[in-house]
This record gives C-alpha cells, structure tokens and sequence, in this order.
C-alpha cells in the first residue's frame, strides 16, 4: 500500500527548490506530467469504452438466429410417429392465445421491455421491415413509410398453377399471425393430452409464430407437413421450426408427414 503522506521525488523537489532556478528546473517536470496524464486519461478512457461496449453487447441479444440446416436431420431423428388423434373437444379457446409477452414465449431479452404487449404485438414488431416501432406503454404499433412486413410464405395461384407475387403489407390489421404448427393439427398430434399451460405455450411459442399474408395462411388452413409446406423462400426455415415445435411439445408425426419432412430435410440440405 503506498503511504500517500510520503511526498513524490517531484514534490520534493518543488518544496526544496527557493529560486529562480529552481523553478526554471521545475518546469520541464511539469510538462512532463501533464504529457502523462493526458496519456493515461486517454487510455482509461480507450480501455472503458471497449469494456462498456462489449457488456453492452453481452447484455442485449439480437434477434434469434435462423436454425442451421445441418441441425435438421438430428431434429428429424427426434420425431415421434404416431397415428392422428380425432378432433373430438377441439376449440382454439384450448390453446390460450396472445398471451402477455413473457419470456417463457422465447422471443428473447431484447423484447422484455415489451411484457405488456401481446405475443401478437410482439411477433409483428419482430417481423417487421424498415420503420416500425411498438410502444411499451399502449402497445400501439408506429409504422414509418419505408415499415412493413414482406411475406416470404408465397403461394400458388390454382387457375395458373404459378407462384404469385411476394405481398407487401404495410398495415398490421392486414398481416397475419401465422401458427407454423397449426393448433388444430397440435391438438391432432397429442395436445389434447395436454394442460392448458403447455397448449399455451405452442400458441405462443416465439418458434411457432410468423407474419404471413393472409392469402398464404388460408392456403394452408390446418394442414400438417404431409399436405402443405411453403412454395416460397419460407420453406426451408418453415420445415426447421416445424420439427422443432413438434419436438418441443412432444407432438406425433404420422408416417406421411414423415414421409414429407425427410424429404424437405434433404432438398434444404442440397
């Protein structure tokens, strides 16, 4: 520990120094401190800034990262088949939805600030392109004129059998909020066996939500991979997050959705 009534070599010399001379002697140690201590400030101030940007960085995630293809086949690996279940007792008032944003949903930390929002909410400002903005206070979606939402989905025109133009949507009321493992097909798949906190969860999960054109989500209806998987550029990502809810959640797959998924799981290999 250092003895700070001890003065330093400097200090002692100033203190013993009387004249003229002295203080002339005096001077170039002067500038020489200032010198240093503007270099030592200026590296506390280099050292800190790195130090607060990297806590920085650790503290706020970004938005999740899109599932790797190459983790596919360990997901698909981890399916369990099994037949369908009838659809006796389905209503979707069993699957508790747009719940308060927690993060048990998975949206991740950067959404916390939003607990008052809906899962809803919360999704369309995760989905968003450009300006859109969601007040933490009234949840009121602020969209700017380059925000929106770009469906990735697409679909097949039946009277051409052409895929038809991405839509753009730029008012939220019109985008909707897209079950990638639809609730009729969970409760097919052994939801119906499940609590109301577990349903509550595939309704809201982060994973199995996604805005969509609502031409594309009618397309789809209820139907599970075996019938229905994305014509668009959606289709890979759609597969990955499909397996991982029915993973997730422990929900069936019958064999021809099976069938379907090994061969999605190859294609987004190639």
């Amino acid at each position: 520990m250092i003895d700070v009534s001890v003065k330093s070599p400097v200090q002692t010399r100033r203190s013993v120094g009387k004249g003229p001379a002295s203080r002339r002697a005096s001077s170039p140690a002067r500038k020489i401190l200032a010198l240093c201590g503007t270099i030592l400030i200026a590296v506390v101030m280099a050292v800190g800034y790195v130090v607060v940007e990297d806590w920085l960085a650790d503290d706020v995630a970004g938005p999740p990262a899109t599932l790797d293809t190459s983790e596919f086949p360990a997901l698909l690996a981890q399916l369990r088949v099994g037949p369908e279940s009838p659809m006796a007792g389905y209503s979707r008032d069993e699957f508790p939805h747009w719940d308060r944003n927690k993060p048990e949903h998975g949206f991740g930390p950067e959404f916390d600030q939003y607990s008052r929002c809906t899962t809803r909410d919360v999704m369309l400002l995760r989905d968003a392109v450009g300006s859109v903005q969601l007040d933490p206070s009234t949840c009121k979606l602020t969209i700017g004129a380059d925000g929106g939402w770009q469906d990735q989905y697409g679909f097949i025109d039946r009277k051409t059998g052409q895929m038809k133009p991405y839509k753009w949507m730029a008012d939220s009321t019109g985008v909707d909020a897209e079950h990638i493992v639809p609730l009729a097909e969970a409760w097919r798949s052994g939801a119906a066996d499940l609590d109301v906190d577990a349903r509550r969860g595939i309704a809201n999960d982060a994973i199995n939500l996604e805005a969509s054109d609502p031409s594309a989500n009618r397309s789809k209806g209820d139907q599970d991979a075996s019938t229905y998987l994305p014509p668009g550029n959606f289709r890979c990502e759609y597969t990955g997050r499909y397996m991982q809810i029915k993973v997730k959640y422990g929900l069936a797959v019958n064999p021809e959705e099976l069938a379907k998924l090994r061969v999605a799981v190859d294609d987004c290999a190639g």
